[in-house]
């Protein structure tokens, strides 16, 4: 059940998030782009900040760290066609983003939980992608493969909170997770396999929804 800040808020970030994929979409509306993008973080740095109040400050201030990693990269990779360069800068930003999520989740994590199932599905899931990916990564080869490790083990962390948090906390919070791994996963397909239709929607739509339902669910711990 949402309160009435949480249903203002999702409204809200609803709405940001239609425009994005209409200005993602469309060339006629490509300019607004560059303004709905960077706005679905912004707005959820500044929920983030303003409802954290119930979390330790080290819980507070990592995760808006990670918020604004991946608002620098959601910036950078809007410039991908000017310079390939930004790629990289945006595959760091992200890269650093799902380390402080880590840290984040890793400081929660129920030692009781065993994660050996779904570390052997990442697994296959990882060499399956990778087969995919590995005669079109190039001098990016090692790079992806760490950053591939690197979200997997974000996966990991935050469903080692089971049992930790409140059970809302940890279905939100793993939900992301795994739709951030999804929306990786179609934007490495799309850019290193081959061309998927509808792509520009199905990332955005996965990469928000992931962030969204992050932070949604880290306020709802106890």
């Amino acid at each position: 059940m949402l309160t009435k800040i949480e249903q203002k808020f999702t409204t809200l970030f609803i709405l940001l998030l239609i425009a994005e994929l209409i200005c993602g979409s469309a060339e006629s509306l490509s300019t607004w782009h560059y303004f709905t993008k960077p706005s679905l973080l912004t707005v959820l740095i500044v929920y983030f900040y303003f409802n954290s109040k119930n979390l330790t400050s080290r819980t507070k201030i990592t995760t808006l760290i990670a918020l604004v990693f991946s608002l620098m990269g959601d910036i950078f990779l809007m410039f991908v066609d000017l310079s390939p360069n930004f790629f990289m800068l945006g595959l760091v930003s992200f890269l650093l983003a799902h380390v402080f999520y880590i840290v984040i989740f890793w400081k929660q994590r129920n030692t009781k939980t065993n994660p050996v199932g779904l570390i052997a599905i990442l697994i296959m899931y990882a060499i399956g992608l990778f087969y995919l990916l590995k005669n079109s990564l190039g001098d990016l080869l090692i790079p992806v493969i760490f950053y591939i490790v690197v979200i997997l083990a974000m996966v990991i962390a935050a469903f080692l909170r089971r049992g930790k948090v409140s059970k809302i906390s940890f279905f939100l919070v793993f939900l992301g997770a795994i739709l951030f791994v999804i929306s990786d996963s179609i934007l490495a397909l799309n850019k290193f396999y081959m061309p998927l239709r509808f792509s520009s929607i199905s990332i955005m739509l996965t990469y928000a929804l992931a962030q969204y339902f992050i932070v949604m669910g880290l306020l709802k711990q106890p």
